[in-house]
């Protein structure tokens, strides 16, 4: 498959099957993961992985959401060894496990494995509960499975804007704010 066909083939997976991720199934998103790009490469994403009912059954004091999933990665960083851009300061952590989590994404759904990227859940109780130090600070939770067999994409998975109301050439000085609708 071409990477724009799976860009937008994948979806969000709201529903999954009560089979489990084969563990060479998840050792390739693993990689895919380790392999994304990360600033300076200093790789400061640190991934936990929750495959066993305890383990997943933290999760509903974090997040809303059941899916029935058999697997998520929360996906984090150490703030003592990410790249802080010099102008300002900016810490890239969160971009560098956004980029990983992205990776995983994709590589899951090339394998037949559905995900759902959560980033609404409370940081504190993730913290909490899975016990993780100070310097590291969870992004992202993605849930993952094999998709039931009545699993589909939300309804507005196809809507896109038109790319002239996001994708700009030398200057945003002439633009319509079109997010004001």
């Amino acid at each position: 498959m071409k990477f724009i066909e799976l860009a937008k083939d994948r979806y969000s997976v709201r529903k999954f099957s009560d089979k489990k991720v084969e563990k060479e199934t998840l050792d390739l998103i693993l990689e895919a993961g380790r392999t994304a790009p990360t600033a300076c490469n200093y790789q400061p994403q640190r991934i936990l992985v929750l495959d066993n009912e305890t383990d997943l059954s933290g999760l509903s004091l974090c997040m809303p959401f059941k899916f029935n999933h058999q697997l998520a990665l929360l996906t984090c960083y150490d703030k003592n060894v990410s790249w802080k851009r010099k102008f300002d300061g900016k810490d890239e952590g969160e971009i560098d496990a956004a980029i990983v989590t992205t990776h995983m994404m994709l590589q899951a759904s090339e394998l037949g494995i559905g995900s759902t990227w959560v980033g609404h859940f409370d940081p504190e109780k993730v913290i909490k509960t899975y016990h993780i130090p100070e310097h590291i600070v969870p992004v992202s939770i993605l849930l993952m499975g094999h998709p039931a067999d009545d699993a589909e994409p939300n309804k507005l998975h196809d809507e896109r804007l038109d790319r002239s109301q996001t994708v700009f050439h030398g200057s945003f000085s002439e633009t319509k704010d079109d997010t004001k609708q």
